[in-house]
């Protein structure tokens, strides 16, 4: 990929938009017709910061990638909660950040991210720190436009603390999420690399690359059968629209979320592990919406990319007592389904706010869904909330 600092904004935006996405080449696979077929023929004010995202979650795929296909024990850890961490996730995380301040210089560099590296700073770690650093260097000299060379442990270790930043309203801050659905990642199944930007507390651009999401639609399927070829990358600008393309090369589409309006039609989208979301409570709303189809479990925002193509109508998330939503597990994937033409808010009905630092604060879950079926969804979701909290 031709870098975005090598002075293209002296040309003609239709050649400016054809050295920056090489991508849109006849020679190239195309995405299925299915999608509405619309080449990116301009570009937000964003331009520039969107380029550098799309690349550094591209090349984050990529090490992910080739880690899933040869996971051993030793490349996953336990944090603290217990949750669990790869090799992956933090060689995603320096990738990530070692792009964007290379194609985006500028002082502070803010990055808002899920992990830090003083667990693989102990003595016991040392192995893994040596197979994070390769990592890290083969994935950026895999990529000719990637000039970082000789890239110490350290270096690494400092591009993952890049992340510690605390967010707000003011300025500018990248949101990542270096591997959004880790379990999904271990399971060989569904996860995302998912970077936003904040620009004065508001969610400007988003990317989630998805390298197991299917580019045909996976509406009606479950997380083991889903099928076809697979590797997405979703990415939308304020204002701009959401747009697809697959992660190996293929023209970019513009996308919409579905116009279903009957809620009978409808099929909707939650958490694979019941941990991460009260499968009972979802059933609840369901059935008051006359919801047919079984519901898609999938891990990660990979659920908002598939939404903003319409593979489904609904997604619903409600965590369980005491969890607090990250920034970072939703703020790629609410631009993108907003700017397919979505709606992304709490139960209550408020917008989703970034703007307070590295948690969300919400009301009771989120939902998200088209304009003309938020109002319903909205009436059921308060309903059940009610039912549910009476029969405590």
């Amino acid at each position: 990929m031709i870098s975005v600092n090598c002075g293209l904004c002296t040309l003609k935006p239709q050649i400016k938009a054809h050295l920056l996405f090489p991508l849109f080449s006849s020679k190239n696979k195309t995405l299925p017709s299915s999608y509405s077929v619309k080449i990116v023929s301009s570009m937000s004010s964003y331009d520039k910061e969107l380029a550098a995202a799309k690349k550094a979650a591209s090349l984050a795929a990529r090490l992910c990638q080739k880690v899933q296909k040869a996971l051993v024990r030793s490349d996953v850890q336990s944090k603290s909660d217990e949750s669990p961490v790869t090799v992956a996730d933090y060689g995603s995380q320096a990738v990530v950040s070692l792009v964007l301040q290379k194609e985006i210089p500028s002082k502070p560099f803010s990055l808002v991210a899920e992990e830090d590296s003083a667990d693989i700073r102990l003595d016991a770690a040392k192995e893994t720190r040596e197979r994070i650093t390769k990592l890290v260097c083969d994935t950026l000299a895999s990529d000719e436009s990637c000039s970082v060379c000789n890239l110490s442990q350290e270096d690494v270790l400092s591009a993952i603390d890049s992340g510690k930043s605390e967010g707000g309203s003011r300025g500018r801050h990248w949101v990542l999420d270096p591997i959004d659905g880790t379990k999904g990642f271990l399971r060989g199944d569904q996860y995302a690399i998912a970077l936003a930007l904040l620009d004065e507390g508001r969610v400007v651009l988003g990317v989630l690359a998805c390298p197991n999401l299917p580019l045909k639609s996976i509406s009606g399927s479950s997380q083991k059968n889903l099928h076809g070829e697979v590797g997405c990358l979703f990415y939308a600008a304020v204002g701009s629209g959401t747009y697809m393309q697959s992660l190996d090369g293929s023209s970019a589409v513009k996308v919409q979320v579905s116009a279903i309006d009957n809620t009978e039609e409808a099929s909707f989208f939650e958490s694979y592990e019941a941990a991460h979301s009260q499968h009972d409570l979802t059933n609840t709303i369901a059935r008051k919406l006359g919801v047919k189809a079984p519901p898609v479990r999938i891990d990660s925002q990979a659920k908002y990319g598939a939404l903003s193509r319409g593979d489904g109508a609904i997604y619903l998330r409600f965590p369980h007592k005491g969890y607090q939503e990250k920034i970072w597990d939703h703020a790629a994937g609410c631009i993108v389904v907003t700017e397919a033409g979505g709606v992304a808010t709490d139960a209550a009905g408020n917008p989703l706010d970034f703007s307070r630092g590295r948690y969300l604060d919400l009301d009771t879950g989120i939902i998200v869904t088209n304009q003309k079926l938020m109002p319903q969804l909205l009436k059921a979701v308060k309903e059940s909330l009610e039912e549910k909290s009476s029969s405590l």
